[in-house]
């Protein structure tokens, strides 16, 4: 069940409208990485999610995205305030010019909103490291969207929303703390064979990198994978 409160969480306030500037917003509206995608993504996760207290956690984000919509949207119409008079701002973004003011599910290119930006596997792993990925994106965008702002109202929304996108991301490495998966990449019912350690190295320009994700003991490196595997070949054709 859900219910309507007509005030934002955070009020938008415009002082002066930029049209140029809103499309850029679109983004976050109906972008990849937009509110969006990100709260239908959540909310879809919920129903397949085992653990109660996890499926709440999705659930009452979910809703808060659905709210960041809200805001991103009255952004957007704040600053595409009189579109409907053909000037030299509007000419510059053409495609509130066409559609009328306000937000639209189109991403600040035109492209229309898919279902396919929504990713959700039924596995409560799986999703959960898919929805740090998706924060880490909306954050992305913020902070871009942060550095071309120059209207104050604007700069204190979008930080906000920012701030929230890793509080998000927080959340969720919480969640996956609480169930030993946070640093676990095994997960799923299938064990993995004996390669699961085994680093090929198949860079050859320059020197070898070397770091804690080729190394030993938790990796053996491979310093010549053609090699190796010639070898692994020749053994088994020998038996």
């Amino acid at each position: 069940m859900f219910f309507h409160r007509k005030e934002l969480i955070v009020p938008v306030e415009v002082r002066k409208p930029d049209p140029a500037y809103a499309q850029f917003l679109l983004q976050q509206f109906g972008g990849a990485t937009g509110e969006l995608t990100a709260g239908l993504q959540y909310w879809v996760q919920s129903f397949h999610c085992p653990k109660t207290g996890i499926r709440e956690m999705l659930q009452d984000i979910a809703v808060e995205e659905f709210n960041h919509l809200e805001m991103v949207g009255k952004l957007i119409e704040e600053h595409t305030r009189g579109v409907e008079k053909v000037g030299p701002e509007v000419e510059q973004c053409p495609v509130f010019a066409l559609r009328g003011r306000g937000p639209h599910l189109i991403d600040d290119a035109g492209v229309n909103w898919t279902a396919a930006y929504i990713n959700e596997g039924g596995d409560v792993v799986r999703d959960l490291r898919a929805d740090i990925a998706a924060e880490a994106g909306a954050r992305e965008t913020y902070e871009i969207l942060l550095e071309r702002a120059t209207d104050p109202g604007t700069k204190k929304v979008l930080h906000y929303l920012l701030t929230r996108e890793i509080a998000h991301t927080k959340m969720f490495m919480k969640a996956l703390e609480s169930v030993g998966k946070l640093t676990e990449p095994a997960f799923g019912n299938v064990k993995p064979d004996e390669t699961v350690n085994i680093y090929y190295h198949f860079s050859t320009n320059g020197a070898a990198q070397r770091g804690p994700w080729n190394q030993e003991p938790e990796f053996k490196y491979v310093a010549d994978p053609v090699k190796a595997i010639e070898h692994e070949l020749a053994g088994a054709g020998k038996h």
